[in-house]
């Protein structure tokens, strides 16, 4: 089993900037990819970014690509999510995950799931 606990979330104004982190512990050493989630108010949760825990690949959807940057400090078993130039439309409750699977991006793929932080954007 792997365990995940998110921190970082809050309250920003438009065009500010957070860093989430996600610290796995457990059988950390059976991670293949580590990701992070968003689920806005009432709509599905979707994909943001991820990172292949032993090589380093990083992959990002559309909508954060050069905003958002996904980075591991294997040492700590932490993953992070820096944010820059926020938009309202970036709020969500975001969640971290983690996969022993070797693909990436699909919600059903990731097995482990943090509780969640919420982060909000204002205008």
């Amino acid at each position: 089993q792997v365990q995940l606990v998110e921190s970082g979330g809050g309250l920003v104004q438009s065009g500010g900037s957070l860093r989430l982190s996600c610290a796995a512990s457990g059988r950390t050493f059976s991670i293949y990819h580590m990701g992070w989630f968003r689920q806005p108010p009432g709509k599905e949760r979707d994909f943001v970014a991820d990172i292949s825990w032993r090589g380093g690949s990083t992959y990002y959807a559309d909508s954060v690509k050069g905003r958002f940057t996904i980075s591991r400090d294997n040492a700590k078993n932490t993953v992070y999510l820096q944010m820059n130039n926020l938009k309202p439309e970036d709020t969500a409750i975001y969640y971290c995950a983690a996969t022993r699977s070797p693909y990436y991006g699909a919600l059903q793929r990731y097995e482990y799931w943090g509780q969640g932080t919420q982060v909000t954007v204002s205008s």
